[in-house]
């Protein structure tokens, strides 16, 4: 510890307030007299769901200067700041002593290691992955003399600035990279040619659900792709398959074979819904799970990683998920997919344009390698200006 500082408990240099949890019948979305902003996690990073309450001695308060900590699930630990209102029970606000802790100081505290891994560690014995103000309140925090914390801060702005704004254009540069290759793929998709001809899926497919099993069943046991396979992959990840039981033997009509596409049809996560994945070469019997569709082509009419990268485009996803289900569950279903209309070249055209985002998509791949390294860099060297900030390295 640097000379001159001090440690404290941050119970002793911080108070703490949790929120409150008014019933959803009181919340209006539109401003009106007697009533003030109600501040979920989510209101932190967006204005998208702006949600008032009434006017209450119950409510707790915060101002735009106050820092609050996330205390759930997924949210423990985020530290959020910048808005004013009636903040939830998700939500811890902070109260430190400006006598003892400047707040922007305070603020680059709980963003440090020497807080975020000492919190992670209590609310991952929590059954609710959080944390209540006095399982914090014993935690050390390293207190300089303000004029010390004040010049620190100064220090850690102008380093934080330059952070921000190269963060800013790698995302930019990331995000560009991705439309790119989106508006190429959706281009490739609306162009017309002489032997284009129109056709729907079902005219060029057959179209099979997948398999249904019990997981008492006892009979073969066999690699099934699931929805959770899909994620961001192109190609079934077949050494990677899970193995279930089913009843008897396998009808051929769940087989898979190469060249099928495989769509996810149902799942709780609509992010998930109509991804798809193209079948490779097996070395042995392979089946899918009954919330996913086959989809066998004609190899004659359609080359099969031609479809899925029709399948993939975004105008091809926004028109089989468009009104597929309630708030909690998306699908896709058979007669959807079937109607799918597709503007076909001829087979030679097809590979031709097949090769063509297959490069695409590869050096897609390596831009966005690059910029996620970069900003990973620089979440790494944030972090490391924190510590040398709680250690008196700077």
């Amino acid at each position: 510890m640097k000379k001159g500082w001090k440690t404290k408990k941050l119970g002793e240099v911080c108070e703490f307030e949790g929120g409150s949890q008014p019933p959803k019948s009181q919340f209006i979305y539109e401003p009106r007299p007697g009533y003030v902003r109600f501040l979920q996690i989510r209101d932190f990073g967006s204005d998208k769901n702006i949600t008032f309450i009434p006017e209450s001695k119950k409510n707790r308060l915060c101002v735009e200067d106050d820092t609050l900590i996330g205390r759930y699930g997924a949210s423990v630990g985020k530290i959020l700041t910048g808005k004013a209102g009636a903040y939830n029970v998700a939500l811890m606000k902070t109260v430190p002593n400006l006598g003892i802790l400047q707040r922007e100081w305070f603020h680059s505290y709980l963003l440090s290691d020497g807080f975020q891994e000492r919190l992670m560690n209590v609310a991952s014995r929590s059954a609710q992955d959080g944390f209540s103000k006095e399982d914090i309140s014993n935690f050390p925090i390293p207190v300089p003399p303000l004029p010390e914390q004040q010049r620190i801060v100064g220090i850690l702005d102008e380093a934080f600035g330059g952070l921000a704004t190269a963060q800013a254009h790698a995302a930019q540069n990331l995000q560009n990279a991705r439309d790119l290759f989106e508006s190429h793929l959706n281009a490739v998709f609306t162009q017309r040619g002489d032997g284009w001809v129109e056709k729907t899926l079902g005219d060029v497919a057959q179209l099979k659900n997948g398999l249904n099993y019990n997981r008492d069943s006892k009979g073969q046991t066999l690699p099934v792709v699931g929805v959770g396979d899909f994620q961001s992959n192109n190609l079934v990840p077949v050494d990677q398959l899970q193995t279930v039981t089913i009843d008897g033997e396998l009808s051929t009509d769940y087989s898979l074979q190469y060249g099928d596409v495989l769509t996810v049809r149902s799942n709780g996560s609509k992010d998930l819904v109509g991804r798809c994945m193209l079948v490779p070469k097996l070395s042995q019997t392979t089946s899918y799970s009954g919330f996913i569709i086959r989809i066998r082509v004609n190899m004659s009419e359609i080359s099969p990683p031609f479809l899925l990268y029709f399948m993939k485009s975004s105008d091809t996803r926004d028109r089989l998920t468009r009104d597929g289900g309630g708030a909690n569950i998306s699908n896709i279903n058979q007669t959807k997919l079937a109607a799918l209309p597709l503007s076909l070249p001829p087979i030679a055209e097809q590979n031709k344009l097949v090769n063509q985002l297959d490069a695409l998509s590869s050096e897609t791949q390596r831009l966005t390698r690059i910029y996620e390294q970069k900003l990973a860099a620089l979440s790494e060297l944030k972090k490391s200006l924190l510590h040398q900030a709680f250690s008196g390295e700077l």
